[in-house]
């Protein structure tokens, strides 16, 4: 039980706290990060799998640097709700594990384990129980060792599953919320009644409704942004140009399907959960998406 006794050594942990506790964090982002890329190369390497079993893909073909996407796992990222179990199943075995070392070695009972683990893991402390305070252990160094790696592998867990779990409580409830805003406020049924049908859309306004979704979680500034009343015709031009972009998107699909790539790579990467900040975790939610920069390759321009 080691605390500083005199001023400057409580000066000294003020100090190094600031940096140790930032360093510490993005320590356990980045091993939430890692556990991602994991998952999505581990998907990516099933899929291949699959399409070479199935014929779809020779035995011997690599991806070379010409090919869209090479090296990058973006479309592949697994939803927040399936690293959250993940991560929830290797939490409760390391506990476990935990549990029967401190069991065996400390005299508590399983119970009283569990909960340790469980204080120590999500760094409460509240110190009623303490490991390795006995003056002497059997194979103490060996014991040390391991109370070490269970500590620092159960925090990482622990700190991780409590950041997966913030996102999904603030999904959760902007679903609340926004049920009730619909719910509650007039001008929701109003608007609701008289958008309820669209007779043409503009070129553009999937562009900037994409964009939306990408940049910002607010909504449009004004009722008719990116549609049309019913009524309102549409020109010769941008019916044209609507027609480009759905070529556009046809050939890209087209090629994806041809070349065996997945069809769910999408610019939008809030789909899977991973975005925004939630309090004092939020540090690197933006990055959950997309795990580096420098994976991310722009896409190949589509002739029409």
């Amino acid at each position: 039980m080691t605390t500083p006794a005199t001023v400057a050594g409580k000066v000294f942990l003020i100090i190094y706290g600031l940096f140790g506790c930032a360093g510490t964090i993005l320590f356990f982002n980045l091993f939430l990060e890692r556990i991602i890329s994991l998952l999505a190369f581990i998907m990516k390497a099933c899929y291949e799998r699959q399409l070479r079993r199935s014929g779809l893909l020779p035995a011997n073909f690599r991806r070379g640097p010409a090919v869209s996407g090479v090296g990058s796992l973006v479309g592949w990222k697994p939803s927040v709700y399936h690293v959250m179990l993940i991560l929830g199943i290797f939490a409760i075995a390391l506990s476990c594990c935990a549990s029967a070392m401190y069991t065996a070695v400390e005299g508590w009972n399983y119970i009283d384990s569990l909960y340790y683990c469980f204080v120590t893991f999500s760094t409460i402390g509240f110190g009623d129980l303490v490991s390795s305070q006995k003056a002497v252990y059997q194979h103490q160094g060996l014991y040390r060792f391991g109370n070490f790696m269970f500590i620092l592998m159960g925090v990482c867990c622990i700190y991780s599953l409590f950041n997966v779990i913030s996102i999904v409580i603030k999904q959760i409830l902007n679903w609340v919320l926004k049920k009730f805003e619909c719910r509650c406020c007039p001008k929701c049924h109003k608007s609701s009644t008289r958008l309820s049908r669209r007779n043409a859309i503009t070129p553009g306004a999937r562009l900037r409704r994409h964009n939306v979704a990408v940049d910002t979680d607010g909504q449009y500034d004004s009722d008719t942004e990116g549609r049309r009343l019913s009524g309102e015709m549409i020109s010769m031009r941008e019916l044209t140009a609507s027609s480009k972009v759905s070529l556009a998107i046809l050939q890209k699909q087209l090629s994806e399907t041809a070349n065996g790539y997945p069809r769910n790579v999408c610019i939008n990467t809030r789909q899977n959960g991973f975005s925004a900040g939630v309090g004092a975790l939020a540090i690197m939610n933006n990055r959950l998406a997309e795990t580096s920069d420098s994976r991310t390759e722009p896409e190949p321009k589509l002739c029409c």
